[in-house]
Protein backbone atom coordinates (compact mmCIF):
# COMPACT_ATOMS: atom_id res chain seq x y z
CA UNK A 1 0.00 0.00 0.00
CA UNK A 2 1.36 3.43 -1.13
CA UNK A 3 2.27 5.58 1.67
CA UNK A 4 0.89 8.40 -0.23
CA UNK A 5 -1.76 9.82 1.22
CA UNK A 6 -4.78 9.88 -1.10
CA UNK A 7 -6.15 13.04 0.28
CA UNK A 8 -4.03 15.61 2.32
CA UNK A 9 -5.73 18.48 3.96
CA UNK A 10 -2.28 20.92 4.85
CA UNK A 11 -3.09 24.16 7.04
CA UNK A 12 -6.48 24.46 5.88
CA UNK A 13 -8.50 27.76 6.48
CA UNK A 14 -11.58 28.64 6.32
CA UNK A 15 -12.94 32.05 7.13
CA UNK A 16 -16.83 33.44 7.02
CA UNK A 17 -17.95 37.15 6.90
CA UNK A 18 -20.86 37.53 8.94
CA UNK A 19 -23.23 40.46 10.46
CA UNK A 20 -21.02 39.52 14.15
CA UNK A 21 -18.02 39.65 11.95
CA UNK A 22 -15.11 37.34 10.81
CA UNK A 23 -15.93 33.58 11.76
CA UNK A 24 -12.93 31.77 11.49
CA UNK A 25 -14.33 27.92 11.28
CA UNK A 26 -11.30 26.65 10.67
CA UNK A 27 -7.80 27.36 11.38
CA UNK A 28 -4.38 25.98 10.05
CA UNK A 29 -6.73 22.18 9.75
CA UNK A 30 -4.19 19.72 8.73
CA UNK A 31 -4.94 16.14 8.54
CA UNK A 32 -4.35 12.54 5.92
CA UNK A 33 -6.20 9.85 4.48
CA UNK A 34 -3.89 7.05 3.51
CA UNK A 35 -5.41 4.92 0.75
CA UNK A 36 -7.52 1.91 2.02
CA UNK A 37 -7.63 3.39 4.99
CA UNK A 38 -10.64 5.24 7.75
CA UNK A 39 -10.17 8.42 9.24
CA UNK A 40 -12.48 9.78 11.95
CA UNK A 41 -12.72 13.44 12.64
CA UNK A 42 -14.59 13.74 15.93
CA UNK A 43 -15.24 17.33 18.12
CA UNK A 44 -18.39 19.27 19.79
CA UNK A 45 -20.94 20.62 17.66
CA UNK A 46 -19.17 24.26 15.98
CA UNK A 47 -15.91 22.62 16.00
CA UNK A 48 -16.16 22.50 11.96
CA UNK A 49 -16.08 19.01 11.18
CA UNK A 50 -18.96 19.91 8.80
CA UNK A 51 -17.05 22.94 7.49
CA UNK A 52 -14.00 20.23 6.74
CA UNK A 53 -16.06 18.16 4.72
CA UNK A 54 -17.75 20.86 2.66
CA UNK A 55 -14.18 22.28 1.63
CA UNK A 56 -13.15 18.95 0.58
CA UNK A 57 -16.32 18.70 -1.16
CA UNK A 58 -15.67 22.30 -2.95
CA UNK A 59 -19.25 23.36 -1.80
CA UNK A 60 -18.27 25.91 1.04
CA UNK A 61 -20.81 28.74 1.35
CA UNK A 62 -21.04 31.63 -1.53
CA UNK A 63 -18.64 34.07 0.28
CA UNK A 64 -16.25 32.16 2.00
CA UNK A 65 -12.67 33.30 2.30
CA UNK A 66 -9.93 30.47 2.34
CA UNK A 67 -6.38 32.50 3.51
CA UNK A 68 -4.41 29.48 3.72
CA UNK A 69 -3.95 26.45 3.10
CA UNK A 70 -4.49 23.38 0.49
CA UNK A 71 -6.47 20.02 -0.20
CA UNK A 72 -4.79 17.91 -2.32
CA UNK A 73 -6.73 14.95 -3.54
CA UNK A 74 -4.25 12.58 -5.73
CA UNK A 75 -1.56 14.81 -5.69
CA UNK A 76 -3.79 17.76 -7.33
CA UNK A 77 -4.40 20.89 -5.50
CA UNK A 78 -8.44 21.02 -5.79
CA UNK A 79 -8.35 24.59 -3.79
CA UNK A 80 -5.76 25.96 -6.81
CA UNK A 81 -6.59 24.01 -10.19
CA UNK A 82 -10.08 24.08 -11.06
CA UNK A 83 -9.69 21.94 -13.51
CA UNK A 84 -8.29 19.37 -10.56
CA UNK A 85 -12.04 18.53 -9.57
CA UNK A 86 -12.57 15.32 -7.97
CA UNK A 87 -16.71 15.35 -8.30
CA UNK A 88 -17.51 11.67 -8.94
CA UNK A 89 -14.11 10.88 -7.33
CA UNK A 90 -15.06 11.75 -4.09
CA UNK A 91 -18.58 9.99 -2.46
CA UNK A 92 -20.06 11.93 0.06
CA UNK A 93 -22.74 10.07 2.57
CA UNK A 94 -25.11 12.78 4.60
CA UNK A 95 -26.12 13.34 7.96
CA UNK A 96 -29.77 13.06 7.64
CA UNK A 97 -31.35 10.27 5.56
CA UNK A 98 -34.59 11.35 5.85
CA UNK A 99 -34.10 14.89 4.21
CA UNK A 100 -31.41 13.95 1.87
CA UNK A 101 -33.37 12.62 -1.02
CA UNK A 102 -36.16 14.71 -2.85
CA UNK A 103 -39.54 13.40 -1.95
CA UNK A 104 -41.22 13.96 -5.39
CA UNK A 105 -38.92 11.97 -7.78
CA UNK A 106 -38.35 8.18 -7.42
CA UNK A 107 -34.75 7.16 -5.53
CA UNK A 108 -33.65 5.47 -8.48
CA UNK A 109 -34.23 8.30 -10.44
CA UNK A 110 -32.18 10.64 -8.61
CA UNK A 111 -29.37 8.21 -8.25
CA UNK A 112 -28.90 7.73 -12.15
CA UNK A 113 -29.04 11.61 -12.14
CA UNK A 114 -25.67 11.90 -10.49
CA UNK A 115 -24.35 8.82 -12.88
CA UNK A 116 -25.04 10.68 -16.07
CA UNK A 117 -23.41 14.12 -14.55
CA UNK A 118 -19.94 12.23 -13.08
CA UNK A 119 -20.01 8.36 -14.60
CA UNK A 120 -19.40 7.10 -17.98
CA UNK A 121 -21.38 4.67 -19.89
CA UNK A 122 -25.18 4.97 -21.26
CA UNK A 123 -28.55 5.32 -19.03
CA UNK A 124 -29.11 1.12 -19.35
CA UNK A 125 -25.12 0.69 -18.34
CA UNK A 126 -25.93 3.52 -15.12
CA UNK A 127 -29.23 1.27 -14.37
CA UNK A 128 -27.29 -2.27 -14.39
CA UNK A 129 -24.99 -0.68 -12.16
CA UNK A 130 -27.13 0.73 -9.54
CA UNK A 131 -29.19 -2.79 -9.74
CA UNK A 132 -25.83 -4.42 -8.65
CA UNK A 133 -25.08 -1.39 -5.81
CA UNK A 134 -28.72 -1.86 -4.42
CA UNK A 135 -27.83 -5.69 -4.00
CA UNK A 136 -24.31 -4.40 -2.76
CA UNK A 137 -25.75 -2.40 0.15
CA UNK A 138 -28.52 -5.30 1.06
CA UNK A 139 -31.55 -3.38 -0.46
CA UNK A 140 -34.41 -5.90 -0.51
CA UNK A 141 -35.60 -6.27 -4.30
CA UNK A 142 -33.52 -4.27 -5.98
CA UNK A 143 -35.42 -3.74 -9.14
CA UNK A 144 -38.26 -2.77 -7.18
CA UNK A 145 -35.98 -0.34 -4.90
CA UNK A 146 -35.27 1.95 -8.34
CA UNK A 147 -39.05 2.94 -8.90
CA UNK A 148 -40.00 3.72 -5.60
CA UNK A 149 -40.36 6.94 -3.97
CA UNK A 150 -38.18 7.92 -0.30
CA UNK A 151 -41.32 7.59 1.61
CA UNK A 152 -41.11 4.16 0.82
CA UNK A 153 -37.73 3.44 2.46
CA UNK A 154 -37.28 2.75 6.17
CA UNK A 155 -34.51 5.23 7.73
CA UNK A 156 -32.34 2.42 7.93
CA UNK A 157 -33.13 1.87 3.81
CA UNK A 158 -32.68 5.15 2.92
CA UNK A 159 -29.19 5.37 4.32
CA UNK A 160 -28.70 2.58 2.41
CA UNK A 161 -29.61 4.38 -0.88
CA UNK A 162 -27.30 7.54 0.04
CA UNK A 163 -24.11 4.63 0.44
CA UNK A 164 -25.13 3.24 -2.53
CA UNK A 165 -25.27 7.16 -4.43
CA UNK A 166 -22.05 7.94 -2.57
CA UNK A 167 -20.67 4.72 -4.24
CA UNK A 168 -21.93 4.87 -7.21
CA UNK A 169 -19.48 7.09 -9.50
CA UNK A 170 -16.32 4.42 -7.97
CA UNK A 171 -15.08 7.11 -6.18
CA UNK A 172 -11.89 6.47 -4.54
CA UNK A 173 -12.55 8.54 -1.00
CA UNK A 174 -15.90 8.48 0.95
CA UNK A 175 -16.75 11.24 3.29
CA UNK A 176 -19.21 10.58 5.68
CA UNK A 177 -20.74 13.14 7.72
CA UNK A 178 -22.34 11.57 11.19
CA UNK A 179 -24.23 9.28 8.83
CA UNK A 180 -25.76 6.88 11.65
CA UNK A 181 -26.97 9.63 13.93
CA UNK A 182 -30.47 9.57 12.82
CA UNK A 183 -30.68 5.79 13.18
CA UNK A 184 -31.32 3.57 16.01
CA UNK A 185 -28.77 1.55 17.85
CA UNK A 186 -29.73 -1.89 15.90
CA UNK A 187 -29.74 -0.11 12.39
CA UNK A 188 -26.42 1.64 13.71
CA UNK A 189 -24.44 -1.09 13.70
CA UNK A 190 -25.72 -2.74 10.87
CA UNK A 191 -24.22 0.49 8.73
CA UNK A 192 -21.33 0.80 10.47
CA UNK A 193 -20.63 -2.92 9.50
CA UNK A 194 -22.15 -1.94 5.82
CA UNK A 195 -19.60 0.19 5.44
CA UNK A 196 -16.67 -1.29 6.95
CA UNK A 197 -17.28 -4.18 4.41
CA UNK A 198 -17.69 -2.03 1.52
CA UNK A 199 -14.50 -0.26 2.12
CA UNK A 200 -12.72 -3.35 2.10
CA UNK A 201 -14.06 -4.91 -0.65
CA UNK A 202 -13.71 -1.84 -2.55
CA UNK A 203 -10.44 -0.63 -1.03
CA UNK A 204 -12.01 2.77 -0.65
CA UNK A 205 -10.82 5.24 2.02
CA UNK A 206 -13.38 6.79 4.22
CA UNK A 207 -13.72 10.41 5.97
CA UNK A 208 -15.86 9.69 8.96
CA UNK A 209 -17.11 12.94 10.80
CA UNK A 210 -18.89 11.33 14.12
CA UNK A 211 -19.58 12.68 18.01
CA UNK A 212 -19.54 8.93 19.21
CA UNK A 213 -16.08 7.51 20.33
CA UNK A 214 -17.53 3.75 20.00
CA UNK A 215 -18.14 4.70 16.14
CA UNK A 216 -14.38 5.47 15.58
CA UNK A 217 -13.23 2.15 17.94
CA UNK A 218 -15.12 0.34 15.82
CA UNK A 219 -14.28 2.04 11.95
CA UNK A 220 -11.88 3.49 11.82
CA UNK A 221 -7.84 3.41 11.46
CA UNK A 222 -6.73 6.85 12.37
CA UNK A 223 -8.61 9.99 14.47
CA UNK A 224 -8.39 13.52 14.61
CA UNK A 225 -10.14 15.54 17.42
CA UNK A 226 -10.77 19.02 16.54
CA UNK A 227 -11.19 21.61 18.79
CA UNK A 228 -12.88 25.40 17.78
CA UNK A 229 -11.41 25.25 14.40
CA UNK A 230 -8.10 23.73 15.28
CA UNK A 231 -6.51 20.02 15.46
CA UNK A 232 -6.04 19.33 19.00
CA UNK A 233 -4.96 15.98 18.83
CA UNK A 234 -4.55 13.22 15.95
CA UNK A 235 -3.08 9.76 15.73
CA UNK A 236 -4.13 6.01 15.64
CA UNK A 237 -7.55 5.25 17.06
CA UNK A 238 -6.62 2.75 19.29
CA UNK A 239 -3.47 5.11 20.85
CA UNK A 240 -5.21 7.70 21.08
CA UNK A 241 -8.59 6.53 22.64
CA UNK A 242 -6.23 4.48 25.14
CA UNK A 243 -3.96 7.18 25.87
CA UNK A 244 -5.38 10.59 25.44
CA UNK A 245 -3.11 13.31 25.38
CA UNK A 246 -4.85 16.78 25.30
CA UNK A 247 -7.11 18.10 28.28
CA UNK A 248 -9.96 18.20 25.50
CA UNK A 249 -9.77 14.31 24.07
CA UNK A 250 -9.32 13.10 27.77
CA UNK A 251 -12.71 15.21 28.70
CA UNK A 252 -14.65 14.04 25.68
CA UNK A 253 -13.51 10.83 26.34
CA UNK A 254 -14.43 11.40 30.31
CA UNK A 255 -17.82 12.29 29.19
CA UNK A 256 -18.53 8.63 27.70
CA UNK A 257 -21.03 6.60 29.16
CA UNK A 258 -18.70 3.80 29.26
CA UNK A 259 -15.95 5.60 31.02
CA UNK A 260 -17.85 8.46 32.67
CA UNK A 261 -18.15 8.39 36.88
CA UNK A 262 -21.16 11.00 36.21
CA UNK A 263 -22.71 12.46 32.72
CA UNK A 264 -22.05 15.86 33.90
CA UNK A 265 -20.00 17.02 30.34
CA UNK A 266 -17.52 19.50 30.10
CA UNK A 267 -17.63 23.01 31.73
CA UNK A 268 -18.85 25.63 29.48
CA UNK A 269 -19.30 25.90 25.74
CA UNK A 270 -17.35 25.80 22.42
CA UNK A 271 -16.68 30.03 21.39
CA UNK A 272 -18.22 30.83 19.22
CA UNK A 273 -16.34 31.26 15.32
CA UNK A 274 -16.36 35.10 15.88
CA UNK A 275 -15.13 35.42 19.44
CA UNK A 276 -12.12 32.93 19.56
CA UNK A 277 -10.04 33.10 22.61
CA UNK A 278 -6.70 33.76 22.07
CA UNK A 279 -3.91 31.27 22.40
CA UNK A 280 -5.20 27.65 22.71
CA UNK A 281 -9.00 28.34 22.32
CA UNK A 282 -9.60 25.05 24.83
CA UNK A 283 -7.91 27.47 27.79
CA UNK A 284 -10.99 29.15 28.99
CA UNK A 285 -12.46 25.35 29.93
CA UNK A 286 -9.27 23.60 30.67
CA UNK A 287 -8.26 21.86 34.37
CA UNK A 288 -4.60 22.41 33.65
CA UNK A 289 -4.70 25.74 32.01
CA UNK A 290 -1.77 28.55 32.92
CA UNK A 291 -1.51 31.61 31.92
CA UNK A 292 1.24 31.02 28.97
CA UNK A 293 -2.14 29.18 27.45
CA UNK A 294 -3.65 32.23 26.05
CA UNK A 295 -0.52 33.64 24.69
CA UNK A 296 -0.39 32.12 21.47
CA UNK A 297 -1.83 28.89 20.08
CA UNK A 298 0.43 25.92 20.98
CA UNK A 299 2.10 24.44 17.91
CA UNK A 300 1.49 20.50 17.52
CA UNK A 301 3.86 18.38 19.72
CA UNK A 302 5.26 15.19 17.54
CA UNK A 303 4.61 12.20 19.75
CA UNK A 304 5.86 8.25 19.03
CA UNK A 305 3.65 6.01 16.67
CA UNK A 306 2.57 8.81 14.35
CA UNK A 307 0.60 11.02 17.28
CA UNK A 308 0.65 15.24 17.53
CA UNK A 309 -1.13 16.64 20.20
CA UNK A 310 -1.36 20.47 20.36
CA UNK A 311 -0.54 20.94 23.98
CA UNK A 312 2.87 21.68 25.93
CA UNK A 313 1.42 20.57 28.56
CA UNK A 314 0.48 16.87 27.38
CA UNK A 315 2.16 14.86 30.00
CA UNK A 316 0.28 16.52 33.10
CA UNK A 317 -2.75 14.68 35.01
CA UNK A 318 -5.45 16.06 34.68
CA UNK A 319 -7.08 17.31 38.21
CA UNK A 320 -9.37 14.53 39.83
CA UNK A 321 -12.88 16.70 40.05
CA UNK A 322 -12.56 17.42 36.05
CA UNK A 323 -13.62 13.88 36.00
CA UNK A 324 -15.77 13.42 38.87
Amino acid sequence: MSDRPLLAVENLSVHLRTEAGLARILDDVSLAVPPGRTVGVVGESGCGKTTLLRAILGILPRGALIPGGAIRFEGRDILADRAASARGRIGFVPQDPYLSLNPVFRAGDQILEIMRRHAPGTRRDHRAKLVELFRAVQLPDAEAALRKYPHQFSGGQRQRLLIAAALSCDPALVVADEPTTALDVTTQREILALLRRLAAERNLSLLFVTHDFGVLAALCDAVTVLYAGRVAEAGPTRAVLDDPRHPYTRLLLACHPDRAVDLAGIPGTVPAATAQPAGCRFHPRCPIARPACADAPPPPVALPGGRAVACPHHADALPEPALA
